[in-house]
Order: structure tokens, then sequence, then C-alpha cells
């Protein structure tokens, strides 16, 4: 056999080796992660992980959410983080919120900082925190959570966005790691955030998991679906549709 058919025989075998895996991964778009009110990029970080680990380019940005007011955010330092992350990119980007962190990425969609693909917020607050709402006038609370936190209270169904520029997707929880809080929230809740509040106008997929609002990003069912939706545009496992209640619960 001559030295160029062996060369021949060598590369293909190589190329056959290759992980199909490894081969897709420079066509995945990338993915933005968001943390919530007062926590940071490490709170998002197993869900980082994961998803480098399918191939998608991850930039977990840590941005001072109890600083300044969400649009300030999103425009002085969430565009500015991404953009240094992922220089040059141009084309849509992928997004995994946290709580507050979906009203961010609402911002940078509503002042067109950034075009947006997918989106999967977790336990977002889109008309707001009926528990900012019982907790905002007290100092400790207008302390810890800054002017964003002031934001959070509830806003009416007519903020809603009739059609989305981008494909979303929303996780919640239904679990409290608060009792005392959820008596006072109506509805099912997860310790933060109710149901209904997390709903959102045009989003394409909706899911309800049994977990409570500080762990959801760090529930390995969450973040299947995480994985799930990006690829495909909608959750692997959809429950029935939850009725929103706007009673509130009664103690025991």
């Amino acid at each position: 056999m001559s030295r160029t058919a062996i060369r021949a025989a060598l590369l293909a075998c190589l190329a056959f080796a290759t992980p199909p895996a490894i081969a897709d991964r420079g066509a995945r778009e990338p993915v933005v992660l968001l943390h919530g009110l007062a926590r940071t990029a490490a709170s998002m970080e197993r869900l980082a992980q994961e998803l480098e680990a399918a191939g998608y380019p991850v930039c977990n940005v840590d941005y001072p959410s109890r600083q300044h007011a969400i649009e300030t955010l999103a425009r002085d330092h969430v565009a500015p983080a991404i953009r240094g992350c992922f220089p040059g990119h141009e084309g849509p980007l992928h997004f995994v919120t946290h709580s507050m962190g979906g009203l961010v990425v609402r911002e940078i969609v509503a002042a067109q900082v950034l075009p947006v693909a997918r989106v999967v917020m977790l336990s977002p607050p889109n008309h707001g925190s009926e528990a900012a709402a019982l907790l905002g006038d007290l100092w400790l609370f207008r302390r810890i959570a800054g002017p964003a936190g002031q934001q959070l209270r509830p806003v009416p169904a007519t903020a809603d966005a009739a059609s989305l520029p981008f494909e979303l997707g929303v996780l919640t929880g239904n679990r409290t790691f608060n009792p005392w809080m959820s008596l006072m929230l109506p509805g099912d809740d997860d310790g933060k955030v109710t149901v209904a509040s997390a709903r959102l106008s045009g989003m394409r997929d909706f899911r309800v998991l049994p977990v409570s609002h500080p762990f959801i990003m760090r529930d390995r069912e969450a973040i299947h679906e995480v994985l799930f939706f990006l690829e495909h545009g909608h959750f692997e496992a959809t429950l029935p549709p939850i009725a929103i209640t706007t009673q509130r619960k009664k103690a025991a």
C-alpha cells in the first residue's frame, strides 16, 4: 500500500473515531446564566457545568443585583459582561435565569440590547413577588434587596407581553422553604414566588416542579428540562396546566 493510501486510511479512521457530540458543539448557540436577587454566579455554577458538558459555551454573569435598578443592571452590568464573554458574537443568545434574573433578560429584550433566541426562566416573578409586597416597607428588606427589590412588588396582568420575541419556557416550584411566608401568599408558591406570578403570556411551555425557590437551579429534573428546552423549544414532560387561584391559603 502506498504512503498516500495509508495516510488517507488513517484520516478516515480518525474521522469515524471523533465523537458526534464534539462535532456538534461548535453549532450550539451560547448560553447566558443570570442569578437572582442577592445571589451570585456561584448559585448557577452546577447548571453552568451541565451546560458546558452538553457543549454549550456558557457565560455565568455575576452582577451587583442589590445595588441598582433592573434597567441599570441590564444596560450597564449584564450586557457588557455578556459582550466580554462572547466578543465578536453577533448571533442570538440563549438565557437561563433564576428569579429576578428573568426580569433582567426581559429588560434586555425590551431595550433591544442583545438578540435573544430561547429563554428558560426558573421561578421568575413575572408579575412581581407578593413576598416583596409584604416585606417591601421594612428597613431590613430595603437594606438587603436594594433598588431592584422595590421593583419586585406585584404588577397587574396587563403588564404581560401578548407576544414574545423569543421562545420562553418557565419552570417554577410548589414546595416551600418558608411555611410561614407561604401562608401569606395566594395560591401555590415556592416560598417566594407564586405559581400565578411565574406565568407569562406568550410562553411556549410551563411546568411546576416539587422544589423550593432557592434550590430550583440545582434540581436535577429542572436542569434536565433546561437542557431539553434549549435543544427542542419545549420541555420533555409537561404536567397538565395548574389552575391559578387568587384565594389565600388557610392555616390548617
